[in-house]
């Protein structure tokens, strides 16, 4: 994930400590029912999109931006799927992070899914029978998404 400007400001002054930040992921289907994922440059996994929202901007326009940065597939924000603070993370660097994660469900209605930035190696569609290995906390987040209950909150201390 690039680092946003406004994140290397502070980390001017703050250096590596824990950073406190807010995400978003987007858990992206088509007409289909197909899902979108990308395969992160960072790491070579695939992942669902996400991204850090910009000061000032809504979480829900947050989600839809990084999408179509990410993959140039145009969608909309339809519902928050789970809202929780996810386990520290350190990077290659050394800066640590912490972000409280807003995922959202979306629906696609436009562009064509492909690489879009220098975030991504690989964007595809994958039915939700076929896809390729994904972490435990992006497969929730699916599943999640593919109920129709109330937003999921974590009542879990880390």
């Amino acid at each position: 994930m690039a680092t946003p400007d406004f994140i290397r400001a502070v980390r001017a002054t703050a250096g590596h400590q824990l950073l406190f930040l807010p995400g978003v992921t987007s858990v992206v289907f088509d007409d289909e029912g197909r899902l979108l994922l990308v395969r992160r440059a960072d790491n070579g996994r695939w992942s669902l999109v996400g991204g850090i929202p910009e000061p000032g901007e809504q979480p829900a326009v947050s989600a839809v931006r990084e999408v179509h940065e990410e993959t140039a597939v145009e969608c909309v924000a339809e519902r928050v799927v789970l809202v929780e603070t996810l386990p520290t993370v350190t990077y290659d660097n050394g800066d640590q992070c912490q972000y409280v994660d807003i995922c959202f469900r979306c629906r696609a209605v436009g562009g064509e899914a492909r690489v879009n930035d220098d975030e991504s190696l690989e964007v595809g569609w994958f039915p939700l029978d076929a896809l390729p290995p994904l972490r435990e906390g992006e497969l929730f987040r699916i599943k999640q998404a593919l109920t129709d209950g109330p937003t999921w909150f974590s009542t879990m201390a880390e």
